[in-house]
């Protein structure tokens, strides 16, 4: 199973950045990648979030949210095309004046005839890109509230 984890600070208050994260059907508005976004099966604090993104190919995927205010959000996997799992969480850490540490980490498994150079693209190309447009957002969010 391939695996990163990257950090970035993110000029915002924690409960702020953590609403980002949180509103999984707002990632097609900042993420590019992000075509399309269902949530259901609904239940206290997780959800069923059905993924379609564009990543070389377009992929379909599902993976079971949990929100742990403020804190942490994190997933596993439920379902998906050319993957066998994909699980991960987001750790945020309040900084102090208005500042968070927020911590990205992904480990996924692809399948067999997936070559090894899209996981290392996953990694080294989207995950920066990715983390920088959380970055852009959740400043924005801040700023406009």
């Amino acid at each position: 199973m391939a695996g990163a984890t990257r950090s970035i600070t993110i000029n915002a208050p924690r409960e702020k950045v953590f609403e980002v994260i949180a509103d999984v059907e707002r990632y097609p508005e900042f993420l590019p990648e992000v075509k399309g976004i269902k949530v259901s099966n609904k239940r206290g604090n997780e959800s069923d979030v059905h993924y379609v993104a564009e990543v070389v190919k377009t992929i379909k995927y599902t993976v079971r949210l949990k929100e742990e205010k403020p804190n942490r959000v994190s997933w596993t996997f439920v379902d998906g095309e050319f993957m066998k799992d994909n699980k991960g969480h987001w750790d945020l850490e309040d900084l102090g004046n208005g500042t968070t540490k927020a911590t990205y980490n992904i480990e996924i498994a692809l399948g067999a005839l997936v070559p090894k150079t899209i996981v290392t693209a996953l990694v080294d190309t989207q995950l920066p890109k990715m983390l920088e447009n959380f970055k852009r957002r959740a400043e924005a969010h801040a700023a406009k509230k």
